[in-house]
């Protein structure tokens, strides 16, 4: 697996894209923004179905929204198999869930006990549903180890590698969907010191992790040498203060990271449930001490008259400074439409019986979990048992496309409501409460930057303002895994349209999923187009890119996005790939291939070729490119090659039938075998040298030609490739 090198680290990956409307953040260019409400109707607990665009309505305001777009997606009705994934319907209806382990809040031993529990909700899920896996540091905030995908192998790696510092900083693969190896880490304290050489280290500790080290080395040291030197009558309350001073900046932290994320994935049209693994935090920092005797004592001090220097007023009241940054960050979870399932780590149990945990942290963990929408989760060591209620709810989901009218691309939190007409008694309706407009590209992070690619290449449907057409064939070498060409073509005018400037900053992504949603390998590569060289050049046709995938026998999915990275403009494109056993030495027809004079296109190969594999694309010993998208003129003959392997020798006859892209059959076209090249007695390779006319009278557009090969005993080999007819001028 191939990528360039990004500097950037991706918080969450891969949000999905439009279904049959124009998402706002796929492209800055649309005149009209759409905008995707899933919503979830509940009667009894139980989702209510068959409902159509007809029974909803949706405010802005006082405002309505007419329903643009309707689409329904019913998990009971989709295949439960392998093809579950590949769902039809628009990506905004699967399900997300972003697996959050809190490694501030938690023990080793929870961590270890929650990815037990993860590994188990995965069997609970659809294989339509989307999961990411994350891990929060205090020091550096949520970190992706994985992004949203349907390939449960990837997940389950991401669970075996939490508590990897490698799984941070590793940059093969710039939207984290795939995993690379790499060992685990270990955590350690310094041996034993004095209490009052601790203190003062903890006065100038930096990060949030050495302040929770050192404190936790001073209460050990002050417990174990109490009566010792250094130690005074007030080093328990230095203590005390010290690490409740330190709680108040781990939440606050925490707070602010995780609000971070949910502005982050606010843009995300879909429910996205938060699975938290942790202890919690002490509840004390933001509701005061629950101590009975510690409140009366307060009491008894301040009805003295000591209340300002007898009375630790947060101690006593809690800090309010530390619930305002709690309050900001529910708030905007539940702008983003984030449900956050907490999941007390700390409560999991080994045996038959629950272990005894401190009820600071869960009433912490109910917070965040009440306040969302979501769930506290205790005592499960099976978690897909005890979320199951909680999927069956969430199976069907309708997702409403409604166009405001003169809405201005300012990042601004619009608030909606969906109401559901004729609503019978105790029926429920759930939705995303607002939804934020889209921002010129240009003003976005990086980080949603390349949120927009890798939504665009999860969603599998070609969209997009870039004309983008790709061929990719597998060529056998020797090996078990296929070597497959993959050629992308760009129109230049589409790919350069709205660049300020003198360069073309183009991003272009390439990656191959098999029937599970697995990604089996993948490319990226930047490139720089200087206008004032090639500017001509794009104009005249665009960019030709030429790149590789290793893949084994089977079929796959290939997706490619290309983007301006200055504009924010893409084109997506999705082909299948059959992969043969080549093995087998069982005879195959490759894709009829259109050679295109050199010099046609600007062409740029990947920078990190694979392997010292022979170039594919001859003729005899004349080399060739070909065409991703023939564009062949009515009434003329087209060169074409045609790569076989282990065909019979004798006598071969051709035959060519049109068909349209929905598969309706379009005539027969003629086809003639001008030269056979190889050798076919050795059981190799063999082009074949041919012409080929389109049927009279065909009219403009695309087709797929598909060949078929007759030998001497009778045999047949076909074959489908693409072409598209232009008029004739």
């Amino acid at each position: 697996m191939r990528g360039s090198l990004f500097a950037c680290f991706l918080l969450l990956s891969v949000l999905p894209a439009a279904a049959q409307t124009q998402d706002p953040q796929f492209s800055d260019a649309a005149d009209v923004v759409a905008v995707e409400v899933p919503v979830q109707v509940l009667r009894d607990g139980e989702p209510v179905r068959g409902l159509s665009a007809a029974d909803f309505e949706v405010w802005e305001g006082k405002r309505k929204l007419p329903v643009t777009g309707f689409e329904a997606l019913d998990l009971n009705s989709m295949p439960a198999g392998d093809k579950g994934w590949q769902s039809p319907q628009a990506i905004s209806a699967r399900r997300h869930f972003l697996l959050l382990f809190d490694m501030g809040f938690s023990s080793p031993k929870g961590i270890v006990k929650a990815q037990g529990a993860a590994r188990d909700m995965l069997a609970g899920l659809h294989p339509s549903d989307l999961v990411a896996v994350s891990a929060y540091m205090p020091s550096v905030g949520p970190q992706l180890l994985l992004g949203f995908t349907t390939d449960r192998a990837q997940v389950i790696q991401a669970l075996n590698a939490l508590g990897n510092p490698e799984m941070f900083n590793r940059a093969a693969d710039p939207l984290r969907l795939v995993l690379g190896d790499g060992p685990g880490g270990v955590y350690g304290l310094d041996p034993m010191r004095d209490p009052s050489e601790i203190l003062a280290d903890l006065g100038n500790a930096q990060t949030p992790e050495e302040r929770k080290e050192l404190i936790g080395e001073l209460k050990s040291a002050a417990k174990d040498r109490s009566d010792g030197p250094g130690y005074t009558e007030g080093t328990g309350a230095k203590i005390e203060r010290a690490e409740r001073t330190e709680q108040q900046r781990a939440v606050t932290a925490m707070a602010r990271a995780f609000e971070d994320l949910a502005k982050t994935v606010g843009s995300l049209y879909g429910r996205k449930y938060v699975v938290l693994f942790s202890e919690g935090f002490d509840a004390a920092v933001f509701t005061g001490t629950a101590d009975v005797d510690e409140q009366l004592q307060a009491s008894h001090i301040s009805a003295k008259g000591a209340a300002v220097w007898g009375v630790d007023s947060t101690k006593r009241f809690g800090d309010t400074k530390t619930m305002n940054d709690l309050e900001g960050m529910l708030e905007e979870l539940r702008r983003a439409d984030c449900v956050v399932q907490a999941v007390d780590v700390g409560g999991l149990r080994e045996g038959a019986g629950p272990t005894m945990q401190w009820a600071g942290g869960r009433d912490s963990l109910f917070l965040l979990a009440e306040s969302t929408g979501g769930e506290l989760f205790e005592n499960y060591n099976d978690l897909s048992a005890a979320m199951e209620q909680m999927l069956r709810r969430t199976s069907v989901t309708y997702v409403l496309a409604v166009q405001p009218e003169g809405l201005a691309r300012d990042g601004a939190y619009h608030e909606i409501r969906v109401e559901l007409k004729n609503a019978p008694r105790g029926t429920r309706v759930v939705h995303r409460p607002g939804y934020y407009a889209p921002r010129p590209y240009g003003q976005q992070s990086p980080t949603e930057k390349l949120l927009q690619t890798a939504r665009g290449l999860v969603g599998g449907k070609d969209a997009g303002t870039i004309g983008t057409s790709v061929l990719a064939v597998p060529f056998h070498t020797g090996s078990t895994e296929a070597y497959v060409p993959v050629i992308i073509e760009v129109d230049g005018r589409t790919l350069k349209a709205g660049t300020e400037g003198w360069a073309v900053p183009v991003e272009i992504y390439a990656y191959a999923f098999d029937a599970k949603g697995q990604a089996r390998d993948f490319f990226s590569q930047t490139v720089g187009l200087e206008l004032l060289k090639v500017g001509a050049a794009l104009d005249q046709s665009g960019l030709k890119f030429f790149g590789h995938l290793d893949l084994p026998p089977g079929t796959w999915a290939v997706r490619v996005l290309v983007r301006n990275a200055a504009t924010g403009s893409a084109g997506m494109k999705s082909i299948t790939v059959e992969v043969p056993e080549f093995a087998k030495a069982e005879p195959v027809l490759l894709p009829a291939f259109f050679p295109e004079p050199a010099g046609k296109w600007l062409t740029v190969r990947e920078s990190q070729p694979g392997g010292q594999v022979a170039y594919p694309f001859m003729i005899g010993e004349q080399a060739y490119i070909p065409a991703s998208m023939p564009r062949l003129t009515p009434g003329q003959e087209a060169t074409l090659s045609l790569v076989a392997y282990h065909l019979r020798p004798g006598e071969l006859q051709a035959e060519a039938r049109i068909r349209t892209p929905d598969g309706r059959d379009a005539g027969a076209g003629r086809i003639r075998i001008v030269q056979r090249h190889g050798n076919p007695a050795a059981g190799g390779a063999e082009s074949l040298s041919a012409v080929f006319e389109p049927p009279a009278g065909l009219e403009p557009g695309e087709y797929l030609l598909m060949v078929t090969l007759t030998g001497a005993a009778g045999e047949k080999q076909s074959s489908v490739a693409s072409f598209a007819l232009d008029r004739r001028f």
